[in-house]
């Protein structure tokens, strides 16, 4: 008992938003006790209710995202306000103009049940001739909301920006450790076999993923350039500013992270002699340590050591490989573990030059300039159009999803209309808040939210019994928007615990709620969970296995374009690969991720399916990683690559064979086996690699010094760092490709490889 007190301690601390709290608290408060002063309750309580209504959007981000979002909402109040008050005892009209809304909100994030719910809680009051006043009092309330939480914004404006920044130095540093830690380390699969349970021992028994971390790392610079972006100031400028500079170098420190773990791999099946697993090891964990005193450092702002510019470990490490490569010239060790050993100290020295150049950034300071405010720019109706159209053409899973919010609320607000239910508006509250996208999910809100809500009415009639008077219901009302608003982040029953009381005080201020009102707000409750359930249940299915046929077409097509930009890397016509074709890849195979985890919250999941899906997604993860080690290996001089463009040219062509397919799967693919094609081609990439062995030791016979770099030297050097990833990468595509298509049905699950055999040219060294 004590362990899991302790436990879901850690988890409210770690997530709780006690600010965020404190600011809707107040914001609701403050007015509903001015209104019970100054005998003016229904007042304050209006302007309590847009204050309510504001705080419930949450905002996130940097303060100007959040002003600019809070400000929509504020707007979208007051003006639902007034709607709602023309609908006021106009039963019919309101089931008309509501659920369009409800529907609007879950079709456009910006939107959200802000306007919704101020509609519809404006629509059931008593009649009222004021409505502009009526409007203009919960304008102040959201106004009041507003202000309150972007007090901070002078002396914590780029917070966000520094706690993204710092999370994407701590996800690469998590990467580089992944990659420390499979250096020389010991078979782990008895280990994997034993069945654990407890986390602690999880985390000591079992290496780290380098897939999830380089994952997670990727996923971390993505949202910290989008968390940049939305800083509107440093748009424009000729040059980049110091966090986007920080950005770049973490971004190009990951890739070189990616290159040195294929390198690495390669390294198992040609190893020196001489060892040197334990020096690379603590070099890789040396340079990790540093990144994370530059997160440190980044989420201080600056109060945090940044360590220094050398680091002795690397240092070693570029010693040991020297006498690794003058044994190479001695004869003493093989060609290619020279050459590979070679590879795995410029990717640490690269590593560590991006991580002193990161530092003298951040011991710069991350400043950015403060522009002129701008309100979002209005959105072009032709392209809301167009995706309309498609989406009611191919009756995506978010039109259907809207057409169930739609449907569910038209149907909750008759039978409320018709059957003349006193705080019907709960019926309709309960099914719009807790409809999800997927079975699964929507039986988990609706769980938490029947358990939250009956503990919460429960609480409220005892509290409402023993605290008769205004003021202290306007007390009461701050302790439960301070707790409500602070753990919603955690979990839904938390809100329905505590927000629920508090929303029966805010509608029923001036008329303090009793024992029968909380059972009805139960029974409605109840009610609603019924149509959800029923909706989610009945009404159409969410359509994501029909879409993914076109999701797989997609991440084969854009891999196939990443493949060949690969290829003109190595071919010299590019100088590196294109960023935005690495990240359009790994959105594409997000995507498909995404639709994997909506299906296992199916009512009856496929987990044959599911299974192929993640197996498709992590063989194009691996792709990518395949593609950036080959394009930074290649990269430093332009040198004859042999068969390796015609390689990935060919990949590419299957990539796209394979999408054409999903298109028109007319093709019998069980005679096809895309992995098999290849032969031909990776053997006359091994006998490259002979012949240039073969050149080699001609060219140091023929007097030329071992010492020199010719062009000779720099193609044995690239073309054996790069074939194990070549052969790596062939393998990953032939998985990817019958993952996919074995998901919609076709071709046959990828059989199980062996590692490519080592070609072991000996004699004298590079």
């Amino acid at each position: 008992m004590l362990k899991r007190a302790r436990s879901a301690y850690a988890q409210i601390n770690g997530q709780s938003a006690p600010f965020y709290g404190l600011a809707a608290a107040l914001a609701m408060a403050i007015p509903l006790l001015v209104g019970s002063l100054t005998g003016r309750a229904a007042q304050g309580s209006m302007i309590a209710l847009g204050a309510y209504l504001v705080a419930l959007r949450a905002p996130e981000g940097p303060y100007g995202n959040r002003a600019r979002d809070l400000a929509s909402g504020v707007l979208m109040v007051a003006i639902g306000s007034a709607v709602g008050g023309l609908l006021s005892g106009h039963t019919w009209p309101a089931v008309i103009v509501v659920p369009p809304l409800i529907a609007l909100g879950v079709a456009v994030p910006r939107i959200g049940s802000t306007a919704g719910l101020a509609v519809l809680l404006s629509a059931i009051r008593p009649p009222s001739a004021d409505v502009i006043g009526i409007g203009l009092l919960e304008l102040i309330g959201g106004l009041l909301t507003m202000g309150l939480l972007l007090v901070p914004w002078p002396v914590r404006r780029l917070r966000p920006l520094r706690e993204a920044l710092a999370d994407a130095a701590d996800r690469v540093a998590e990467a580089l450790d992944a990659v420390a830690q499979d250096v020389g380390a010991p078979d782990p699969s008895p280990l994997d076999a034993v069945e654990l349970t407890n986390p602690d021992l999880l985390a000591v028994t079992r290496m780290p993923d380098w897939e999830e971390r380089r994952r997670a790392a990727s996923e971390a610079l993505t949202d910290a350039r989008a968390v940049y972006g939305l800083y509107r100031s440093g748009r424009g400028r000729g040059e980049p500013t110091r966090p986007e500079r920080l950005i770049d170098a973490l971004g190009r420190v990951l890739h070189e992270t990616v290159t040195l773990q294929a390198v690495l791999e390669a390294a198992k099946n040609y190893p020196p002699d001489r060892e040197w697993e334990l020096e690379t090891q603590t070099a890789v964990s040396a340079l990790a340590a540093r990144l994370r005193l530059l997160a440190g450092a980044i989420a201080t702002n600056g109060e945090a050591p940044l360590g220094g510019e050398e680091s002795a470990a690397v240092r070693r490490m570029g010693r040991l490989a020297e006498q690794i490569r003058r044994a190479g010239l001695a004869g003493d060790e093989d060609l290619i573990a020279v050459s590979l050993i070679g590879q795995v100290r410029r990717s640490i020295d690269r590593i560590a030059g991006e991580t002193s150049s990161a530092r003298r950034t951040i011991a710069a300071g991350l400043r950015i300039g403060i522009g002129p405010p701008r309100m979002p720019g209005p959105p072009d109706p032709r392209t809301a159009l167009d995706r309309m159209r498609r989406a009611v053409r191919t009756r995506s899973p978010l039109f259907r999803q809207i057409t169930r919010v739609y449907v569910t609320a038209v149907v909750s607000m008759s039978l409320a209309g018709a059957l003349h239910i006193p705080h019907g508006h709960w019926l309709t509250i309960t099914a719009m808040l807790s409809l999800r996208a997927t079975y699964g999910e929507t039986v988990e809100r609706l769980v938490q939210r029947v358990g939250g809500t009956a503990a919460g009415s429960v609480v409220a009639a005892v509290v409402l019994t023993l605290a008769p008077t205004q003021r202290v219901v306007a007390v009461i009302v701050f302790v439960f928007a301070l707790a409500g608003f602070a753990l919603r982040p955690i979990n839904f029953a938390y809100w329905g615990l505590f927000g629920t009381p508090l929303a029966m005080m805010l509608l029923d201020f001036s008329a303090p709620s009793d024992w029968s009102i909380a059972g009805e707000r139960i029974g409605l409750v109840a009610g609603g969970t019924v149509l959800s359930f029923l909706a989610v249940r009945l009404l159409w299915p969410a359509g994501h296995v029909e879409r993914l046929p076109v999701q797989l077409g997609r991440m084969l097509s854009v891999h196939a374009d990443l493949v060949r930009a690969a290829a003109d890397v190595v071919g010299g016509e590019r100088v590196r690969l294109p960023q935005e074709k690495v990240v359009t890849a790994e959105r594409s195979a997000e995507a498909v991720a995404e639709t994997g985890d909506r299906l296992r919250h199916e009512r009856l999941p496929d987990t044959e399916l599911i299974g192929r899906l993640r197996d498709a997604v992590r063989a194009a993860h691996r792709v990518r990683d395949h593609l950036i080690a080959v394009s930074r290996v290649t990269r430093e001089e332009a040198v004859d690559a042999g068969p390796v463009p015609e390689i990935l040219d060919r990949l590419a062509d299957q990539l796209e064979e394979a999408a054409g397919l999903l298109d028109d799967p007319g093709e019998d693919l069980e005679s096809r086996s895309p992995a098999a094609e290849l032969e031909e081609e990776l053997a006359d990439l091994d006998a490259y690699l002979k012949k240039l062995t073969k050149r080699r030791r001609a060219e140091i016979k023929s007097g030329v010094g071992r010492e020199e770099f010719t062009p000779l030297r720099h193609a044995l050097l690239q073309v054996s760092g790069t074939r194990y990833a070549v052969r790596s990468l062939r393998r990953d595509t032939g998985r990817v490709i019958n993952a996919s298509l074995a998901a919609v049905g076709q071709g046959s699950e990828p059989e199980p490889e062996a590692e490519p055999e080592p070609v072991s040219p000996s004699g004298p060294g590079t």
